[in-house]
């Protein structure tokens, strides 16, 4: 990663409640299928997304993923997300359930 990558994420982590280590999965899962399951597949039941969005399993199961960028990175998502304004907990809610979704 680089430096201001690093950076970054050394500055969330900092930023980040206490008990952002025990994110709670169960409320990501509600926010998953609140704001995600129209593009991403968000659990094992859930039929289909769309082509544009990876499958939470997949985001999960790279080899380089890491939780807490995930969280930063939902506080800021790219053009194509919806602006879902996520707390800190929510964003690290969603990423501990995207996680468990390995």
């Amino acid at each position: 990663m680089g430096r201001v990558a690093l950076l970054l994420i050394a500055g969330v982590l900092m930023t980040l409640p206490r008990g952002a280590s025990a994110a709670d999965a169960g409320k990501g899962e509600i926010l998953a299928k609140r704001w995600c399951a129209a593009c991403h597949v968000v659990a094992s039941d859930q039929q289909r997304g769309t082509i544009q969005a990876p499958p939470f399993s997949a985001i999960a199961g790279k080899s380089d993923f890491n939780e807490t960028a995930l969280a930063y990175f939902l506080l800021m998502p790219h053009p194509k997300m919806p602006d879902m304004s996520l707390t800190r907990s929510e964003a690290a809610d969603l990423a501990a359930y995207i996680k468990s979704q390995k």
